[in-house]
């Protein structure tokens, strides 16, 4: 599947932020074309930022070309054929090497029924090699894939930023010491990686779907990656239940995605949105995935794709996009079935128990017994480390009491979530929040007071 051309930015947006915005969408596959070449994703990311520098020097001189994605791979790919040719010990024999790169495509590998030609999987593959720890692979994978800096991927995983940049350091040196080769594996390889890559382009989309930091509450770029990804790995594993179901859940998420966010790119909440904004294409894919989840179980399971609960011990990507289609099938919020939502969620704290998890059915539980047995829940959850400055916490907190008329509670629950949270839209949406609180019928000079 071939890249599409990076879109060339709007006339008169400065060169800075041309360079900015466009390193920011092809980082990921300027990664993984280098690594394809060098064999080493530090070497690659270091020869990635050369290219950078050069756009740097060169664009605001010569303008910003038209297609400024193929320009920076360029450049970087002919900056790690001078590499190779440079290694001292096969000097010759990499001089070849890289004349052949300049002129021609890289080699196609052996034919296999289950090889996908795809520069970015294999990325994820061998970041999520099994000489690095779980959470190293994750790391690792977020920086070089999703482009995530270190503070996004600590704030992903609720972890200081130092250990996420040691860990990324880590992993790098390991993969290279180790010769741990650029590939998608086979066999019981990719079955021993399978879990970390579908964690790895979970955390991706949902950076997209919800970003940590910054003034957009959307990237879509991210989340296009993601699904794009799950989608190939769907096809490259077709009997893998957990694979399907995070393809589902991944187009059940971004079938929402238009109706996430107002005019000026603020967000709408759930129980807000325009459900005819909603792309029911999308809808019908995460149906049909879930079905293929469904059928690739161990045992059968009652009706996944209408949210039902199933029989067998299903993972949690297949029991969250039994959560997901919950939503998707219901045409209005009212019509939502919050009791199935709640039982899902209870088998998903069994399957993957986490506090996160928890507060989620706290918000489905609120829905079926009210906000009172919800708050016992959520007030449990004040304890856990993990959850410390996650400002979800405050915000469904300040939620809950909102709804029980604590209003004075609620404002200051939502203003400590905002002070939390880092993105600038969803701390907008957060204080507005809190002010509704401060007048519950509208402000002294609103025309509805």
């Amino acid at each position: 599947m071939e890249p599409q051309p990076t879109p060339t930015p709007a006339p008169g947006t400065s060169a800075t932020t041309a360079i900015e915005t466009v390193f920011r969408l092809e980082f990921p596959r300027l990664i993984a074309a280098v690594t394809r070449i060098v064999r080493d994703v530090g070497i690659a990311e270091e020869l990635a930022q050369d290219a950078l520098v050069a756009a740097l020097e060169r664009w605001p001189r010569e303008g910003v070309p038209d297609n400024p994605g193929a320009w920076l791979t360029a450049v970087a790919r002919r900056r790690a054929v001078d590499l190779v040719r440079r290694r001292e010990n096969y000097a010759r024999k990499l001089q070849e090497i890289g004349r052949s790169l300049e002129t021609t495509a890289p080699a196609q590998e052996p034919a296999d029924p289950g090889d996908i030609d795809d520069d970015l999987l294999r990325l994820v593959f061998t970041a999520c090699h099994p000489v690095l720890s779980a959470e190293a692979r994750t790391a690792l994978t977020l920086r070089l894939l999703g482009g995530l800096t270190t503070a996004e991927i600590a704030r992903a995983f609720l972890t200081p930023e130092p250990t996420i940049a040691q860990r990324i350091v880590r992993a790098k040196r390991t993969l290279a010491t180790r010769n741990v080769a650029f590939e998608v594996p086979y066999g019981p390889d990719r079955q021993a990686r399978l879990g970390s890559v579908l964690d790895v382009i979970y955390l991706i989309f949902n950076e997209g779907y919800a970003a940590t930091a910054g003034d957009d509450w959307l990237r879509p770029g991210l989340c296009e990656d993601a699904l794009r990804l799950a989608r190939l790995l769907s096809g490259l594993m077709p009997k893998e239940p957990e694979v399907h179901g995070l393809t589902s859940l991944l187009e059940f998420q971004a079938s929402r995605t238009a109706a996430r966010t107002g005019p000026n790119g603020e967000p709408v909440l759930l129980e807000d949105q325009n459900r005819r904004r909603w792309n029911r294409m999308l809808i019908a894919r995460g149906i049909t995935a879930l079905a293929r989840a469904d059928a690739a179980s161990p045992k059968p399971s009652a009706s996944l794709e209408q949210g039902g609960p199933p029989s067998g011990a299903p993972g949690p990507y297949v029991l969250q996009a039994a959560i997901a289609a919950c939503h998707a099938l219901a045409y209005t919020y009212e019509e939502t079935d919050w009791r199935r939502i709640a039982t899902l969620y209870g088998l998903l704290a069994v399957q993957s128990p986490s506090p996160v998890v928890e507060l989620n059915r706290a918000v489905a539980v609120s829905m079926v017994d009210g906000p009172a047995s919800a708050l016992d829940i959520v007030d449990t959850l004040a304890a856990e480390p993990v959850l410390r400055d996650y400002h979800l916490l405050p915000s469904v907190r300040g939620d809950l009491l909102r709804r029980l008329g604590r209003t004075e509670e609620a404002r200051t629950e939502f203003e400590r979530a905002a002070a939390l949270a880092r993105n600038e839209r969803e701390r907008g949406l957060l204080l507005a929040r809190a002010e509704e609180c401060r007048f519950p019928g509208g402000p002294p000079d609103s025309p509805h007071s």
